[in-house]
């Protein structure tokens, strides 16, 4: 759906009773507690390890929900208006985009601004050369895959380094609302960059030595990894998780599955495997699951969990030594 067909909606939700905006700005901050919104989650956990117990976190896309589609509800945008401090990241999120930008939180930190971003057709020109670049409607579909990122692969945070950069941006942010919080939230940052550093450390060791560096995924959503770890993403859809390939574009990854010695595709928690697993079945190939880490579903996981169990997975299908 495009944003001008999401307007009415937003405004809707804009014009709802002042009742909703009552009841969520009474649910947190009355007793100083720093209000704090995040649009997903890779941001959400960098406010609750920056803002420890000073603040109190919420997120606009509910747990195991995929954050690409996400409508936000009146109360959702009752509570962004009223939030001392919003985490978001523009081009990933068009509802998200709409209601920051008619709304008035009193803080905001953009992701986008801080992540470095890339262009997608960097990660898919990577494979080009080899033999089995896309065709020109491959190339169209994947341009066109029904979200706004201009022309940007949204999933940074698939690069610890990345979003290692987004925490001293948020201790900043809590720092101006909360002066008196500043020194813990310096702190929980740089203890938020270490355990980052050590999770590329860790990620660079285990994935130097591979017998195989191609990586084949049900959608580009891994672009950022393959580049810090010298891998090479071919994704069966694009950025979008929803997007149908053509009957080309999987002939294409058929081939290079088969001429590149490729033993596993990889599925993803969120999206539907369908497709992934289907093609895994015709070509003879295992199938194992890749999280883009935009979610969790288990209140036992986090982006540090998440991301080890995505290394194990990685190690296995690339035979890494």
């Amino acid at each position: 759906m495009s944003p001008h067909h999401r307007r009415p909606a937003l405004l809707a939700a804009l014009t709802a009773p002042v009742l909703a905006l009552s009841a969520c700005a009474s649910t947190a901050g009355d007793d100083g507690t720093v209000r704090a919104l995040a649009s997903f989650y890779p941001l959400q956990m960098v406010l609750e390890e920056v803002g420890g117990d000073r603040i109190d976190v919420d997120s606009l896309t509910p747990p195991g929900a995929e954050p690409h589609d996400v409508e936000l509800s009146p109360a959702q945008v009752a509570a962004l208006d009223a939030a001392d401090l919003v985490v978001y990241q523009s081009g990933f999120q068009p509802s998200v985009d709409d209601a920051v930008a008619q709304t008035a939180p009193e803080h905001v930190v953009d992701a986008a601004d801080r992540a470095d971003l890339d262009s997608a057709a960097t990660h898919e020109d990577e494979h080009a050369d080899d033999g089995h670049a896309e065709d020109e409607h491959a190339d169209d579909e994947h341009a066109d895959d029904g979200h706004d990122h201009d022309g940007l692969d949204p999933h940074f945070w698939l690069d610890p380094t990345r979003l290692a950069a987004l925490a001293g941006p948020v201790a900043d942010a809590l720092s101006e609302i909360d002066p008196d919080g500043a020194e813990t939230y310096r702190a929980n940052a740089d203890a938020l960059v270490d355990r980052l550093t050590d999770l590329d450390e860790t990620y660079t060791a285990a994935l130097a030595t591979c017998e195989r560096r191609v990586l084949v995924t049900s959608h580009e959503a891994f672009g950022y990894l393959a580049d810090r770890y010298d891998l090479e993403q071919v994704g069966i859809s694009g950025i979008d998780p929803e997007s149908e390939p053509s009957p080309a574009r999987l002939r294409e990854v058929g081939d290079v599955v088969r001429d590149r010695g490729v033993t596993t595709i990889f599925f993803e928690t969120l999206a539907s495997p369908k497709v992934a697993q289907t093609l895994a079945a015709d070509l003879g190939v295992e199938t194992a699951v890749l999280d883009p880490i935009e979610g969790v579903t288990d209140d036992s996981q986090d982006y540090f969990s998440i991301a080890e169990a995505n290394l194990d997975a990685l190690r296995v299908a690339l035979s890494c030594s």
